[in-house]
This record gives structure tokens, C-alpha cells and sequence, in this order.
């Protein structure tokens, strides 16, 4: 073996030494690095043990939030078609309204009318009256006394108005 390149002597002392280089720094080291090794590996379970944990709870506060985002589409809708039903009422409301303000305006105007007919009327029958007066006093050739002219043509108006109504 020497040909090879091997001295047994020197490969002992090598494996001798080599031994005892493990029994040292297996006594000294070992614990040290597999308690290291320990902790990283407890260390690394509960990282992983906190990120289940992490995306359990986002999982759960994603279904959370979906919920609450759905209720509060509910919610809007809700409050959309109370929005709409308000309008609706509102809109029916001011028609109402409407209606009523027009029906006083025609019924205002019916008065106006009837109140300018009524002196229309009584505009004709005072004319008519001085027309008769005129007449009168022209076919007497004398003048009468105003009141007394008046007074005639009121009775004759009056018996004119009760023959036409009959």
C-alpha cells in the first residue's frame, strides 16, 4: 500500500485523531447545534402554525366582509327603493297640489268673470236707465226729477225681468 500512497501509521494516527476530534466536539458542540437546530425547527413549525392561523382568520374576515358587503347592497337597495317610493309620493304630492291650485285659479276666474258679468249688467241697466230718461224726457218735452225717473225704470226693469222669467 505503500505504493499507493498510504502510511498505515500515519492513516491511524489520522483516524485516532479524527475520533477524537468527534468525541470532542461531539461532547462540546452536538447539544449546542441540535438545540440550535431544535429551536429553528420550533421556530419554523410555529411560523408556519401562525401563518394557518393568519389565513384562517383573513379567510374568515374575508367571508366577514363579504357579508357585511352584501348586507350593505342590501342596505342600499333598500334605501334606493325608499328613495324611489319617497319621489313617487313626492311627485304624486306636487300633481295633487296641482290640481288643487288650478281647480282654485278656474274657480277664482269663474268669479272674477261672474263678478265683471255682474257689472257688465249693471253698467247696461244704468245706461238703459239714462237712455229711457233721455227718452222720456224728450217725448215729454219736460224733465223729470232724477230719483223719480229712477225709481220707474227699477219697477219697469223688474216687472221686464219677473215677464221674462215667466
Amino acid at each position: 500500500m505503500d505504493k499507493l500512497g498510504f502510511h498505515w501509521p500515519s492513516l491511524v494516527v489520522y483516524l485516532v485523531n479524527f475520533g477524537l476530534l468527534l468525541a470532542i466536539l461531539y461532547a462540546v458542540g452536538y447539544k449546542r447545534i441540535l438545540r440550535v437546530l431544535d429551536q429553528r425547527s420550533a421556530r419554523i413549525r410555529e411560523s408556519l402554525e401562525q401563518a394557518e392561523r393568519v389565513q384562517k382568520e383573513s379567510a374568515e374576515r374575508q367571508k366577514d366582509m363579504e357579508r357585511q358587503l352584501q348586507e350593505a347592497r342590501r342596505e342600499g337597495q333598500a334605501l334606493i327603493e325608499q328613495a324611489r317610493t319617497a319621489a313617487d309620493r313626492f311627485r304624486e304630492e306636487e300633481r295633487e297640489k296641482a290640481r288643487q291650485e288650478a281647480t282654485t285659479f278656474i274657480e277664482r276666474a269663474r268669479e272674477d268673470i261672474q263678478r265683471e258679468r255682474d257689472n257688465a249688467v249693471e253698467g247696461v241697466r244704468q245706461q238703459f236707465a239714462d237712455l229711457t230718461i233721455t227718452a222720456a224726457e224728450r217725448v215729454i218735452q219736460r224733465s223729470l226729477d232724477k230719483n223719480a225717473h229712477n225709481d220707474i225704470i227699477e219697477q219697469v226693469l223688474k216687472e221686464s225681468g219677473q215677464a221674462g222669467r215667466n
